[in-house]
């Protein structure tokens, strides 16, 4: 719920500076005049001096960019965002329909390990106090019923030594997968408040002759950013869809009575790992579906340094699943 909220800060965060972009159209509309100038001179010059008609059409094509830096907030971001949010809303929607079908089955999983475990005698002063101060209750107090009893006690202990540590791995690998969807999400809502703030600005410096591929640019390279949040929901009810299968044959393994569950949670893990280096590569993702053009190197870059963040992230979770969860798995 911590993260939901921070999530939900975001995009509050966004919604706020928006209305800032209005305070850019006064320094875009100077800019977009001046260059409006030049261009209608240059176009009107160069067809009187080849003797030619004006053409009228394009030179409306300023004045057509003024009116968008005139109402930028309105027009411009509010039109794009009205177009893409149902994307959002819409992949939202299958992750939560996911999550919470996974939620469903994994409570369901849980009660059958539980009574699997109560089934089976030889676990079953395991996993309740009833039935381990009835096993004691059976015992007497001879060498050989002592020896049993303590070690009775050093299994009990060890069971929930091991049991707390796999549950804190867990939980480890939990933090690490949130945390890595709020980086995609902060910076994915950084570039947005700056396009957003800025394109009044983008949009004046293609008014100018030259500058024209401005325009293209800055409206591909919203639309790539925005549609992170949708691959992200997309590839996070990819991941839930994968452990609801996972769980699914868990809960038909535990219906047979002779089936001996096995608590270590290691597909678990394995996806958990998974899915924490896959945020990383979903700007590279988002831009298969629409291509920034014009980015360059700076989206080269930026491809780049995930990736290798999500390599130096995988290799240390690696490292501790190896040296820690290869114990729990004993």
């Amino acid at each position: 719920m911590e993260f939901s909220n921070l999530h939900q800060v975001l995009r509050s965060l966004y919604d706020e500076m928006l209305p800032l972009s209005a305070d850019m159209a006064a320094v875009a509309k100077g800019l977009a005049g001046l260059g409006a100038l030049f261009y209608v001179a240059l176009k009107v010059w160069q067809a009187l001096s080849s003797a030619e008609p004006i053409d009228v059409f394009p030179l409306l094509r300023p004045f057509a960019l003024g009116l968008c830096i005139m109402f930028f907030p309105t027009i411009v971001l509010g039109t794009l965002n009205g177009v893409l949010s149902p994307i959002v809303k819409g992949t939202h929607s299958i992750l939560e329909n996911q999550v919470l079908d996974l939620n469903v089955l994994q409570q369901q999983k849980d009660q059958l390990e539980r009574e699997a475990m109560l089934r089976n005698p030889e676990t079953a002063y395991l996993a309740s106090d009833e039935e381990f101060d009835k096993k004691l209750d059976e015992l007497g107090w001879t060498p050989s019923d002592l020896a049993t009893i303590s070690g009775m006690y050093i299994e009990r202990e060890m069971y929930g030594v091991k049991k707390m540590i796999r549950d804190s791995f867990r939980e480890f690998l939990e933090v690490l997968f949130q945390a890595a969807a709020l980086v995609i999400d902060t910076i994915r809502t950084f570039f947005l408040i700056v396009l957003s703030i800025l394109g009044p600005i983008a949009f004046a410096i293609s008014v100018w002759d030259g500058f024209q591929s401005t325009l293209t640019q800055w409206f591909t390279r919203y639309i790539s950013v925005y549609l992170w949040l949708p691959v992200s929901d997309l590839f996070s009810a990819m991941l839930s869809k994968i452990q609801s299968l996972i769980l699914q044959k868990d809960i038909d393994s535990l219906s047979d009575p002779s089936f001996i569950p096995d608590s270590s949670s290691t597909v678990y893990i394995i996806f958990m790992i998974i899915g924490i280096i896959g945020y990383f590569t979903i700007p590279t993702v988002t831009g298969w579906i629409i291509q920034a053009g014009g980015a360059g190197n700076f989206m080269r870059n930026l491809n780049q340094t995930t990736t290798k963040t999500g390599n130096m992230v995988g290799a240390g979770t690696g490292a501790v699943a190896g040296n820690i969860g290869g114990r729990l798995m004993q």
